[in-house]
This record gives structure tokens, sequence and C-alpha cells, in this order.
């Protein structure tokens, strides 16, 4: 029991790393607190269900589609809601509320037209992929999709699926702030907005895009929800934005990579408390979110500042 915990909370860490960084590339981007991410993943799932029932398509071709469209969702939001923000007294007050009730809005609207019944669909895809990666890389026979072992322990393919797809998202990531020009103009807004503005960077821009692509990562994480717990409704986005702090805020706010190591140490732990006391899994964001900041408010890769 001991491994398949292990095991299963990495596989469960990288999603959740994957849950969580866009959530904090627009907070480290933008300085607010985007209170309706939750709700962005659980319309990623519902997007899933969507083109299963409606076009009768495997749940996996949900992935691109539901980053393009949150991802321009994203940019249109941030047009219409965001400079408002940032010209305030106080943005980031101001954001938690605006978001908030943005969460209030999504949920309710979702509820309406989808009731409150929990939903989860099955996709022969995922597994087939991974069968054909396994035959590519180890060579044997194409077989039925079935239960990936590791370490003697067996684990549903699309957990693995989706540890695979986080991971790559996560280098993406890494890509997009280390390698590329926007990426370098996004660090330079993270790290100092008002001399990034007085230097001539194009703030909104670069913020429109950041909050776009966290946007999308949240939507693609929402396509992998029913995989990894079973079911979702629309009151799963709460729950989401709740886990998604807890992730940021254990590996650091405002560094978007640090949520790798959040979600990971976040996944294990979720998952020892899910085998040995699973009656205390619901607390375990709460408790961590507590314990962090008290212990070390930065984060585990977070540093101290000192104010001048």
């Amino acid at each position: 029991m001991l491994i398949y915990a292990l095991v299963a909370g990495v596989l469960f860490g990288l999603y959740f790393s994957l849950v969580g960084i866009g959530l904090n590339l627009v907070f480290g981007v933008m300085r607010i607190v985007n209170l309706a991410h939750g709700d962005f993943l659980m319309l990623g799932a519902f997007v899933a269900f969507g083109i299963v029932t409606l076009a009768g398509i495997d749940p996996l071709f949900a992935v691109p589609l539901a980053f393009v469209v949150f991802l321009l969702v994203g940019v249109l939001l941030y047009w219409v809601l965001v400079p408002r923000l940032q010209g305030s007294v106080n943005p980031e007050m101001l954001s938690i509320i605006l978001f908030f009730g943005l969460s209030q809005v999504i949920e309710a609207i979702t509820t309406i037209f989808s009731g409150t019944s929990e939903r989860s669909i099955q996709s022969r895809l995922l597994g087939t992929v991974f069968s054909t990666i396994k035959v590519k890389l180890f060579g044997g026979k194409p077989g039925p999709a079935g239960p990936v072992h590791i370490f003697g322990q067996g684990f549903p393919a699309p957990w693995v699926i989706a540890a695979g797809t986080s991971l790559l998202a996560i280098a993406l990531v890494y890509v997009y702030l280390y390698r590329t020009r926007m990426g370098t103009l996004t660090r330079a807004v993270m790290s100092r907005r008002d001399e990034a503005l007085a230097t001539g960077i194009d703030v909104d821009r670069i913020s429109a895009a950041a909050f776009g692509i966290g946007l999308g990562l949240a939507a693609v994480a929402g396509v992998f929800a029913p995989f990894m717990f079973g079911s979702v409704t629309p009151a799963f986005g709460a729950d989401a934005t709740v886990t998604s702090f807890a992730i940021v805020v254990l590996g650091s706010l405002g560094n978007p990579l640090g949520t790798a190591l959040g979600g990971v140490v976040y996944g294990v732990c979720y998952m020892m408390v899910q085998t040995y006391l699973s009656s205390w899994a619901d607390l375990l964001p709460y408790v961590l979110l507590i314990f962090i900041l008290l212990l070390r408010p930065s984060g585990l890769l977070g540093r101290r500042v000192r104010v001048a």
C-alpha cells in the first residue's frame, strides 16, 4: 500500500501541478487573485463532456480544443475586466471580490443548463495511446487497454496520460518563460511591473497573454478531472480553487515553476491521506494552507524579501 500511495501520489502530484500552474502564472504577472480559477477548470471538464455527448468524439481531443477556446476567453476577459482593476487603489482586494462574483455566476449558469448531477466519461483512446507508446518503447504486441504497472502496482492509464500531459505543459511553460522573447518580457513584468512599464514594455499585451494561457492550462486540467476524480459537478470549481491555492502557496506565490514542486508534495500527501486516513482527505488543502502559511509563508521555493 505504501508503494502504491507514493507512486499514485507522484502521478496525482504532476496532475495537481497542471491544476495550479495557471493560477500562479496569473498571480505572478498581474498580482490579482483569480477565485474563479477552479470554475474554468470545471468548464474544461464540461467541454470534454460536450464533445463526447454531442459529437461522439473521444474526450482526449478536448485537450487542444479546451486550451485554444479558453486562451481566447482569457484574453477577452482580461481586456474587459483587468485594466479597470489595475487602475484602482487596491487591485488585489478588488480582484478577490470581482472573481468571487464571476465564480458564482459561472457555477450558477452551468447548474441552470446542466443540473447538479455528477457527470463522468470514459476514453478508449487514452488507454490505446498508452498501449501504443509502451509497444514503441519496449516492444511486444498491442493489446487491450488495461492498468499500467509501475513497481508491481497497477494504475489506470488515464492517470499516467494526465501526468505525462502535465509534464509536457510544465515543460512548455518553462520554454515560454525562458526561451522566448514574450517569456522574457513576461518575467520582466513578474519581477517589477512598474519598471517594465517605464521601459516601454507593453504590459497589457503581456498580461493578456498570461491570463489567457493561465485559463487555457486550467481548462486542460479540467479535461482530465473526470478521470482523476471519477466525476465532476458544477460545484467542483470551488473545491478546485482551494486545492489550486494550496498547491500555489506550497510551491511559492508568483513562481509558476515552483508549482511543480508544490503539486508533487501535495499529491503525495493527498494519496497518503486517502490511503490511510480517507475520512480526513477533504481537510488536506486547508490544513496544508494553514501549515505552510504559519511555518513558511514564502513557500518551499520562495525567498524572503526585505522591505525597505
